[in-house]
């Protein structure tokens, strides 16, 4: 039924695989994607699309609009890199690239590249004559910074009927499962410097401060729901003089729960852990969040759509030279000898699966508060790929990753077509999605927070 659009894909095969690659050879972090956004959003403009720039306070978010009237339906893309994973593509060992040091560890450039793909197939669509409007959304610093909960917050979200998105990882199926909600807090201890040696009693050690908080953490997770979950990281360990009291000491806390109210309580339990400790030691501690995420809200009825346009698709299938480079590849993993046995690539999409328990958090979670929102797992990586990984950056040039970039872009825009097609089923997943969201959207990050955005 939609062949035809979806053959865009193919016909600007060139150009998407082009952009992707263009990203993934940028790899800017979270707020500086000016180059990536830019190499986006002018491609999307070159095909019709009416462009805004700049959006929520953040320079390096868009939206890219094409039709009128109702519904309105969003695709999202990333663009985002993580800093300390340089590394050359498409290869099979680690190795670093000269003078960078920014990689796509969880495969940025081909959430782009795909979403991009889509958005070409479903424009095709409504040049057809079929009414309602496509937005593309441009969502920065999906790693580490929010992006698009400050998009949320800004409104740009409030007027969306459905929202369509995919991200890569090691197997193809309609994501059912939730995530959790969570915080991020940084804890800035304050002390007094003083000769450990010589004068001991005059100091008041931060550095104490941290480790006694963290020793509270570890005894918290005992009398907490097992679900939940608190990470920690010194961002300032008070510096390297062992003959110095330090002065200062600094901890940055992640801190997961089911929902945005159960997160709350958490936090106010690790905060207690940072009070108790300051006052022990006699310092004092700073407490500040910096970022925050919902829990994400899951719409069986939308499932069922996005579902039935992947599985109607034709699977890419893996060359020889494919499978060669992905054996040597998956022997980096430290994998079981059973599955290093196995083919290196699912051949063929999931049915989804029951929901399950999940430790992981995104940004995406909020914008499902605010519209109905469905989101595919593509396997464009060799199995086993851990995100985050110089394993994961290296794929992003792959040729088979690509191939699956392009099949995650029909899949979205098979869905967001079918979508446009069926208002009375728009009208029923818009329901359940009003049924589970209607104890109201608290936005987790206080007011007066805002993006990240470095200074020029």
């Amino acid at each position: 039924m939609y062949e035809a659009y979806l053959r865009e894909t193919e016909t600007n095969r060139e150009e998407i695989t082009g952009l992707s690659d263009e990203i993934w050879d940028y790899a800017e972090t979270a707020y500086r994607e000016k180059r990536s956004m830019k190499a986006l959003a002018d491609r999307l403009e070159s095909h019709g699309f009416k462009v805004e720039r700049g959006l929520a306070d953040i320079p390096t978010c868009f939206i890219a609009t094409y039709g009128s009237g109702k519904p309105v339906i969003v695709i999202q893309a990333e663009y985002d890199a993580l800093d300390g994973l340089s590394q050359e593509s498409p290869v099979t060992e680690p190795k670093e690239i000269p003078g960078k040091t920014t990689g796509h560890g969880c495969g940025h450039n081909l959430f782009a590249g795909g979403s991009f793909a889509a958005a070409l197939a479903v424009k095709t669509y409504l040049d057809d004559g079929h009414p309602g409007t496509l937005r593309f959304y441009g969502c920065p610093a999906e790693e580490g910074g929010a992006g698009k909960v400050f998009m949320v917050r800004a409104g740009l979200y409030d007027d969306v009927d459905a929202v369509v998105s995919w991200h890569p990882t090691d197997f193809s199926m309609v994501r059912t499962r939730p995530s959790l909600a969570n915080v991020s807090v940084k804890y800035s201890f304050k002390g007094i410097a003083a000769h450990a040696g010589g004068s001991p009693e005059k100091g008041r050690s931060a550095l104490d401060a941290a480790e006694l908080m963290n020793v509270g953490a570890n005894f918290l997770r005992e009398h907490m729901d097992p679900a939940f979950r608190i990470h920690y990281a010194f961002l300032d360990a008070g510096g390297e003089a062992p003959n110095v009291v330090q002065a200062k000491a600094v901890l940055l806390y992640l801190i997961r729960a089911t929902d945005s109210r159960e997160v709350a309580e958490l936090k106010r339990r690790v905060d207690r852990l940072a009070e108790g400790a300051a006052y022990m030691t006699e310092t004092e501690v700073k407490i500040e969040v910096q970022k925050a995420y919902s829990n994400l809200i899951t719409v069986a009825s939308l499932q069922k759509v996005a579902n039935e346009a992947l599985q109607e698709l034709a699977y890419p299938v893996p060359t020889e030279e494919d499978l060669r480079f992905a054996k040597e590849l998956q022997k980096t993993m430290h994998l079981s000898e059973e599955k290093l046995a196995a083919l290196p690539y699912e051949l063929g999409a999931r049915q989804p699966i029951p929901p399950k328990p999940h430790g992981g958090s995104t940004d995406t979670a909020d914008v499902s508060w605010i519209a109905p929102t469905v989101q595919f797992h593509i396997g464009n990586w060799v199995i086993g790929t851990p995100g985050h990984s110089w394993q994961a950056v290296s794929q992003g040039k792959g040729r088979f990753a690509k191939e699956m970039m392009l099949y995650a872009g029909k899949a979205v825009a098979g869905t967001v077509m079918r979508l446009f097609d069926r208002p009375d089923t728009l009208e029923e997943i818009k329901a359940e999605h009003r049924e589970k969201t209607k104890s109201g959207y608290i936005c987790p990050i206080p007011p007066e927070i805002g993006p990240n955005v470095p200074e020029e």
